[in-house]
């Protein structure tokens, strides 16, 4: 037993720091507040943790036993860890490709755009007419205005393919404005938070509400927007004025400041 519990212990040690350094280099770079929580990608991970920390470290204490050739015992860790691996490998492909690279402000809501979000013709046609805001392999997350042209023709194409689950102007690096540009539109669609229930639950808004004023921050003021995830939302909150980013709020609400 104290060889199974010595195998056990060694496995999961390594499987832990390996997974951390991935989560944690994939977090710091890409998924910090609030890309984790709008990625949605929580099942991922989980499905990885229980591949690589949980499953793997499990077989090894089942097929480590102290009377087993060294030769036979080799191989079978090295087949649990090749499938580990490759668990490893695909989640974090997985998270690659949606990694966020964008926080971008259109029309009337706040949406996150990941990498897989940009089709290759967008992003070819972005570096030859936009590249200072179109994304390269190592670009982090940038708050941005995506407005949508001011040709009609273009504008109605690009409104009927995003009403029939085609590519939205979000996705299209070539319209893409620096945030600071788009301040005067983004004020003018800032609402009370009353006036965006028809983005949340009653309970949701009522809960943000509560939020709003345990952190000082006017629930009576044209303040707020709301802030699209992968089948998640949030309610930006801004100072009118400035148009200073003041919180992030979600339901149910984590740290958010």
């Amino acid at each position: 037993m104290r060889f199974r519990l010595t195998a056990l212990g060694l496995h999961l040690l390594a499987s832990a720091c390996v997974l951390t350094l991935v989560l944690g280099v994939l977090y710091l770079g890409w998924y910090r507040w609030p890309g984790w929580y709008l990625a949605n990608v929580s099942n991922v991970v989980w499905v990885l943790a229980c591949v690589d920390v949980a499953l793997g470290p499990l077989l090894t204490f089942v097929v480590a036993a102290p009377g087993k050739p060294r030769r036979e015992l080799k191989r079978d860790i090295g087949i649990i860890a090749t499938v580990q691996i490759v668990a490893l490998l695909y989640g974090a492909w997985t998270l690659w490709n949606g990694r966020p690279l964008y926080y971008a402000f259109s029309e009337n809501v706040l949406q996150i755009v990941q990498s897989y979000d940009i089709e290759a013709p967008e992003r070819a046609l972005g570096l030859a007419q936009n590249p200072s805001l179109t994304p390269h392999w190592y670009s982090r997350p940038r708050w941005i205005w995506a407005p949508l042209p001011e040709d009609a023709a273009e504008r109605t194409r690009i409104m009927t393919s995003a009403i029939m689950g085609g590519s939205d102007v979000v996705a299209m690096p070539r319209y893409y404005r620096p945030w600071a540009a788009g301040a005067q539109a983004l004020r003018s669609q800032l609402k009370r938070p009353e006036e965006l229930k028809r983005f949340f639950a009653l309970a949701d808004l009522r809960s943000i509400e509560a939020r709003m004023h345990s952190l000082g921050l006017a629930t009576d003021q044209p303040n707020s927007i709301v802030l699209l995830g992968r089948g998640t939302r949030m309610l930006a909150v801004f100072d009118p004025a400035s148009l200073t980013l003041l919180a992030l709020l979600a339901t149910p609400l984590p740290s958010i400041k």
